[in-house]
């Protein structure tokens, strides 16, 4: 039983990014990896909030892991990462916590509204710092998910003159076209 949850979770969180990604006019190519990157974070979501961890902290690591994915397929498939990553990060945003405050101001429900408001508020914050920290890391490091031999479709900068064979070795800075 616990599985078919899962599953369902997964489909529905690949569903409604794809819905998202058609919305904001993805290119239709992008689409198989926009529904992976919003399942890889609901999913990371998923299983730390079934497991106790608290929802801001799980929404922190879901998000940075939906940014480093992004990341790297964005290397992988040579498009922008926002691509990936503002498609994918819909299944966390919490809109059903910014519904629940507004209902409960509406029904003059103060306390509840204020729970409500801060459990949102410190979601949106982790959401934003997970984007931060993933985007922190180097951008050389996702060079990695690219395959080998790939270096013609790139252009390598040298701006250190003793560093004249950089074409050859790793230490350049690689920007993909």
């Amino acid at each position: 039983m616990i599985i078919v949850q899962t599953l369902i979770q997964i489909m529905v969180a690949m569903f409604a990014t794809l819905s998202f990604a058609i919305l904001f006019f993805a290119p239709k190519d992008q689409y198989l990896s926009c529904t992976i990157t919003g399942a890889v974070g609901w999913i990371t979501y998923y299983l730390l909030s079934k497991h106790g961890v608290n929802i801001a902290v799980a929404s922190l690591i879901a998000t940075f892991t939906l940014t480093i994915l992004s990341r790297c397929l964005s290397v992988i498939r040579k498009v922008p990462a926002t691509i990936f990553l503002v498609t994918g990060i819909f299944p966390l945003v919490p809109g059903a916590g910014i519904y629940y405050t507004a209902y409960y101001l509406i029904t003059k429900n103060i306390n509840m509204a204020s729970v409500k408001g801060v459990e949102t508020f410190l979601v949106a914050g982790a959401i934003v710092l997970g984007i931060i920290f993933g985007f922190a890391l180097p951008q050389g490091l996702f060079h990695l998910c690219a395959k080998k031999g790939d270096v013609q479709n790139c252009d390598v900068r040298n701006d250190d003159p003793q560093n004249a064979d950089a074409k050859n070795r790793k230490e350049a800075y690689v920007i993909y076209k």
